[in-house]
C-alpha cells in the first residue's frame, strides 16, 4: 500500500482526505455511488459480493484487513464493486487461513481504495443525506468533483447485465431435486445453500421461461444482484410466465422482482441496508430473526398485489419478505446464506425445499 495522498470528493461537493492504497487507477479516479456497510468481519464477502456493482464501499468498522484475505471466501468470481473506503487499512495480517493480505487482495482484483479517511464523518453524512456519487483518488479536487457529478449511480441502470454469468454452469449435488438459479449476481453462499436440496444449474439473467421450463426444474431461485429493479422488465416478463409452473424462491434482488412482477412497487430508500445485524420479524408467529442485508431498494407495503406480507424490518418498518397468495412463490429481502454472519434464517431454505415437495405433490 501506498502513502499517497488521495481524496473522496461527493457530487455535492464535500471534501473528506486520505490516502491512496490498492491499484493506481488511469487519470487517478474512480467513481461510484457511495454506500456504507457496518459489519465487523467478511470484508472479503463483501467486497466480492456482485451487488455492490457500481458502488463505493465505505467500511464503518475502523479496522479492515486485520486477518487477511484466503482463496476460500470469495462470493463470485471477482469484486464488481468500484472501490473501498476504510478509516485504518491493516499493514499486518494474522490468521492461519489467510493467504495474502488486503494490499495483495485489491491489486489482484484491480481496485483503488481510500484509506485513512474519516468514515464516522462520512457516514453521518450518507445517513443525513443519503446515498450518493462520488469520486475518489490522487487526481485533484476540481476534477475529482466533475467526476462525481458526471457519476450516473445506480439508478435506472441495468446493472446485472454486468455481473451474470456468461454461460448456464451446474453446480452438481447428492440431493434429490433439480433447480434453475437465475443469476443476477449470485452468491457463492447461497449455491452452497442450494446445494444441499440438489442439483443447481445456474443459468444467465437473459434466459427465458421457456428454456428455463425445458430443463424440467423442481424449483427456480431468484438471485440476488445490483441496483435497481425498475429497468429489468425482461426479467418480470421472464418471472411472470413462471409463476404457477414451478415453486419459486427469491432473495434480495429476486425479491424485490417477484413483488414487482406481482404488481408491487419498489422504491430506493435513503442510504440502503448494508450490514450484519438487521432485526426482522416473522409475522407468522412474531420470531425476530438477525439478518444480513444488502440493498439500496425496497418493496412498498402499501402496493403489494397477490401477495402477503411475511416479514418486516424492525428498524424502519419496512418489506423485508412476502409470500405470493396466487402461485407457489415467496421471497425474503434479506441474506438467509450470510457468509459469514447469522443463521438465524436459513430455515428459509428449508421452506423452499417443503414448498418444492409439495408443489410436485399435487401436481
Amino acid at each position: 500500500m501506498t502513502n499517497k495522498e488521495a481524496a473522496l470528493v461527493l457530487a455535492d461537493g464535500t471534501v473528506f482526505e486520505g490516502e491512496a492504497i490498492g491499484v493506481a487507477v488511469p487519470d487517478g479516479i474512480s467513481t461510484g455511488e457511495v454506500v456504507f456497510n457496518t459489519v465487523m468481519t467478511g470484508y472479503q464477502e463483501v467486497m466480492t459480493d456482485p451487488s455492490y456493482a457500481g458502488q463505493i464501499i465505505t467500511f464503518t468498522y475502523p479496522h479492515i484487513g486485520n486477518y487477511g484475505v484466503n482463496d476460500v471466501d470469495y462470493e463470485s468470481r471477482r469484486a464488481f464493486c468500484r472501490g473501498i473506503i476504510v478509516r485504518d487499512p491493516a499493514r499486518r495480517t494474522s490468521n492461519h487461513r489467510a493467504t495474502g493480505d488486503l494490499s495483495d487482495f485489491l491489486e489482484a482484483q484491480g481496485l483503488a481504495g481510500i484509506g485513512g479517511l474519516d468514515t464516522r464523518r462520512l457516514t453521518r453524512h450518507i445517513r443525513d443525506l443519503g446515498a450518493m456519487p462520488g469520486a475518489f483518488g490522487t487526481a485533484d479536487e476540481a476534477a475529482l468533483l466533475a467526476a462525481a457529478k458526471a457519476e450516473p449511480g445506480t439508478d435506472g441502470i441495468d446493472l446485472v447485465a454486468t455481473v451474470t454469468c456468461d454461460e448456464p454452469y451446474t453446480v452438481d449435488s447428492d440431493g434429490p431435486r433439480r433447480i434453475v438459479a437465475m443469476d443476477f449476481g449470485i452468491k457463492t453462499s447461497i449455491l452452497n445453500q442450494l446445494r444441499e436440496l440438489g442439483s443447481v444449474e445456474v443459468v444467465p439473467a437473459q434466459t427465458t421461461a421457456d428454456e428455463i421450463l425445458a430443463r424440467e426444474p423442481d424449483g427456480v431461485f431468484l438471485s440476488n444482484g445490483p441496483g435497481d429493479p425498475e429497468p429489468l422488465t425482461h426479467i418480470r416478463d421472464t418471472i411472470g410466465s413462471l409463476l404457477g409452473e414451478v415453486p419459486i424462491f427469491g432473495i434480495c434482488l429476486g425479491h424485490q422482482l417477484l413483488s414487482a412482477t406481482l404488481g408491487a412497487d419498489t422504491y430506493k430508500l435513503p442510504f440502503g441496508h448494508h450490514g450484519g445485524n438487521h432485526p426482522v420479524q416473522r409475522l407468522r408467529d412474531g420470531l425476530v430473526e438477525i439478518t444480513s442485508q444488502n440493498h439500496n431498494y425496497a418493496v412498498s407495503e402499501d402496493s403489494l398485489v397477490d401477495a402477503e406480507l411475511t416479514h418486516i424490518n424492525l428498524n424502519d418498518g419496512t418489506v423485508q419478505g412476502i409470500r405470493s397468495t396466487t402461485a407457489p412463490a415467496f421471497s425474503v429481502q434479506y441474506h438467509p446464506e450470510a457468509g459469514p454472519g447469522p443463521h438465524d434464517s436459513r430455515y428459509l431454505f428449508a421452506d423452499f425445499e417443503q414448498l418444492m415437495e409439495d408443489f410436485h405433490a399435487t401436481s
